[in-house]
């Protein structure tokens, strides 16, 4: 049923005019963008701005001034919502303007809340005027269905605003509660064009989940305000069902055409022969790449296995950096003051094989200065991980953390 909501309300209409464009400045980056839009099916766009947020707090903080300013509707997306000072600030206005009659609507992952919200939270909800709809409800027994998670952070308004990235609708997301330190993350509000492709991703997975068909045009904005705006932005989706990984398609492409350096945020390192081995030879041909993971771990099993790249890779040249303060949860990368990609894709095998995840990628934005500004200041709060400390790791423990590394696509 997701295969077919997919492939038939693929945002098809790519203005050839724009690759044409990009095509006039780097044939190279012209392929990425046919493969997300013609291949994938998500159109890249001008007249968009791209705010990039290095905190969840700020994000929060714009998040809250566009929802009180939505006039017409309010889609929402989100893997982890947990009750706190962050979620009922957002109920509130969301049941106020359900109220004032917007189409309010709500998607959240069952396994992701099972244990932060009560039992039939949407029937909750529903009771409170806003449209909602658990993605696959657990089932407490043991399922290959319950691997398919949707990881997705989506926030769509009139639109014509969007928001994804990697923050949760929880308070450790926002600092207000300090569950591994301070939790750094990161997100990405759009206005504009490119705000469609967000769109289309949450009425598909509405639609699924609803058994319905809608028609979706009526929730484009006959005409968006012109942005006086820099650059490209594609934003895009990954699935499982898929025949291939999209997320990791993106994140290849990046490091591939890197010519100076590839910053990386990622909470997980648990990655494929095949982007270990890329990463291994753009390092090797003399790009700097630098990848910033947590200090203080979520998971310790999963820690460990991140632990276990980190010799090979600063052997080849790549340097790893924790973040000290405390975790990292951001998924970000940019390259050589060009390229960027914020979303909800870890570098894990659950983000890019089994879950439903987002992104967006950028092209020549301002939103990319900021995204490395950011990554530079954080590097001031990070270790850097040192051949020494590496070589210094008991024998005992690498093993465990190898053995661990067997099980890597089941974490």
């Amino acid at each position: 049923k997701i295969e077919k909501e997919h492939e038939k309300h693929k945002c098809r209409v790519q203005n050839q005019e724009v690759i044409k464009d990009i095509e006039k400045q780097d044939l190279r980056v012209a392929g990425q963008v046919r493969y997300l839009s013609n291949h994938v099916g998500f159109p890249i766009y001008e007249n968009t701005n791209a705010t990039y947020y290095k905190s969840g707090e700020e994000n929060f903080k714009d998040m809250i001034r566009e929802l009180k300013a939505a006039k017409h509707y309010i889609f929402m997306e989100y893997f982890i919502i947990d009750e706190g000072d962050m979620w009922d600030t957002i109920l509130d206005i969301l049941e106020q303007k359900a109220q004032e009659g917007l189409d309010v609507r709500l998607i959240y992952d069952d396994m992701g809340c099972v244990s932060n919200l009560p039992y039939k939270y949407d029937r909750i909800l529903e009771a409170r005027g806003i449209k909602c709809m658990a993605f696959n409800p657990f089932i407490p027994f043991v399922s290959l269905a319950m691997n398919n998670r949707d990881h997705r952070k989506i926030l769509v308004i009139d639109g014509h605003t969007g928001f994804t990235g990697g923050i949760n609708l929880a308070d450790e997301y926002i600092n207000e509660y300090e569950k591994h330190g301070y939790w750094k993350d990161a997100g990405i509000m759009l206005k504009g064009d490119a705000v469609w492709n967000l769109t289309v991703m949450f009425l598909s997975m509405w639609d699924y989940i609803d058994n319905k068909e809608e028609d979706y045009i009526k929730f484009k904005p006959s005409k968006n305000k012109y942005y006086n705006s820099k650059g490209y932005v594609q934003p895009f989706d990954d699935s499982p069902l898929i025949n291939e990984p999209i997320g990791e398609t993106v994140y290849l492409n990046l490091i591939n055409k890197a010519k100076d350096y590839i910053y990386i945020n990622t909470p997980y390192l648990i990655i494929d022969n095949e982007m270990a081995t890329a990463l291994k030879i753009a390092a090797k041909s003399g790009v700097d790449i630098k990848i910033v993971t947590p200090y203080i771990p979520d998971k310790k099993f999963v820690h460990a296995v991140t632990k276990s790249y980190y010799e090979s890779f600063i052997k080849d040249g790549i340097e790893i950096y924790e973040f000290t303060p405390g975790f990292m949860h951001a998924k970000t990368f940019v390259v050589d003051d060009e390229y960027g990609v914020v979303g909800s894709i870890n570098l894990d095998f659950r983000s890019l094989y089994l879950h439903y995840e987002c992104g967006v990628w950028l092209y020549k934005t301002d939103s990319i200065k900021s995204m490395k500004d950011d990554y530079l200041e954080t590097l001031k709060r990070c270790h850097k991980v040192t051949m020494e400390e590496c070589k210094n790791t008991s024998s005992i423990r690498k093993v465990l953390r190898l053995i661990i590394r067997m099980f890597a696509p089941l974490l």
